[in-house]
């Protein structure tokens, strides 16, 4: 990936980067990885219609429940699907390896703002236009407690439930898990892939700085667009929106109550500072928290078919999910 990196050069956008450079910057890194699960789409119901998911089931023999992971993949809130490595390949990949269920989650999407597009957002589950924050959080939550009422028909063990997602996905699996749990729903773990937990970024620290400074422009988040889709996330000011969308907006009592928490953030990734910001609330809050920050990758490694890092982020998952 550094060498790609490095061939994107100054582009501040994608239009400004050769042809050839772009089919090498989305080129796979290898072949797809192949693993022994079966899957299956339903519809789950939701308040706001139903909420599709797609379930992994490992095809081995298991002579007890199987622990489950509830996904979220990524996508700014606004693009996304259960078809894009972030989801489909992840969600295989933590299932083979940890003998586990996963249910992919297809949350409602909100239409692009028009200083990125304009483009009205896939519909999802029958339901189109008007998406906004706590929608898409509240068919996650729909399928946790599906998730849970369904364990046995599942296979799954309904004291062995994580929460977890990438990037967008982060946040909702972040915000869903403090949600849930203030509702009384326990949930063993929340697995966060390069999330972001705040209205505002932090400020970087030193390190962070340097890797940014290094970063390729077009991979970059600066301040207004990172503004734009948290407003049209939102609905309004990001600022207003509260802990259960921003989590970190929580008191350090609230985030107390918290499961064990995996956070991993990506080196060359704007977003890498909340991770490393909402990582300090937990441990201060107690929580068990650990976080790690995945070197030599930009945002979204998960979704580089073959990358060997992002097999690396996938094996830690699977040993927390074996371990709950």
């Amino acid at each position: 990936m550094a060498r790609r990196m490095r061939d994107l050069g100054d582009a501040a956008g994608w239009e400004e980067v050769d042809e050839e450079v772009r089919e090498a910057w989305d080129a796979p890194y290898g072949e797809a990885e192949e693993w022994a699960v079966g899957t299956l789409d339903r519809e789950v119901p939701g308040p706001h219609g139903p909420v599709p998911v797609r379930v992994y089931t490992p095809q081995g023999p298991s002579f007890s429940a199987r622990p489950l992971l509830v996904w979220c993949h990524g996508g700014s809130f606004m693009h996304g699907d259960l078809e894009m490595p972030e989801a489909d390949q992840v969600a295989r990949g933590v299932a083979g390896r940890a003998d586990a269920v996963v249910v992919s989650v297809d949350y409602r999407l909100c239409d692009e703002p028009p200083e990125m597009g304009g483009n009205p957002a896939r519909s999802v589950g029958g339901s189109r236009g008007g998406v906004h924050a706590p929608i898409p959080g509240d068919d996650v939550c729909a399928v946790v407690h599906w998730a849970r009422e369904s364990a046995d028909e599942l296979g799954a063990d309904p004291l062995r439930i994580a929460l977890g997602g990438a990037s967008a996905g982060g946040n909702l699996a972040a915000a869903t898990t403090l949600r849930l749990t203030e509702e009384g729903i326990p949930l063993a773990a929340s697995l966060l892939m390069y999330p972001v937990a705040h209205a505002s970024l932090p400020e970087p620290t030193a390190e962070e700085e340097a890797a940014l400074s290094v970063t390729p422009p077009v991979l970059r988040f600066p301040p207004e667009t990172m503004q734009i889709m948290r407003t049209a996330y939102v609905g309004g000011d990001p600022e207003e929106a509260g802990a259960t969308v921003f989590p970190a907006f929580a008191s350090a009592e609230r985030l107390a109550a918290l499961p064990r928490t995996f956070i991993e953030s990506d080196e060359f990734d704007d977003l890498r500072v909340s991770s490393r910001a909402y990582a300090d609330q937990l441990a201060q809050a107690d929580v068990d928290v650990e976080h790690v920050v995945r070197r030599g990758v930009s945002h979204g490694h998960l979704n580089r078919v073959g990358l060997r890092e992002a097999g690396e982020s996938m094996d830690r998952m699977a040993q927390i999910m074996r371990e709950l």
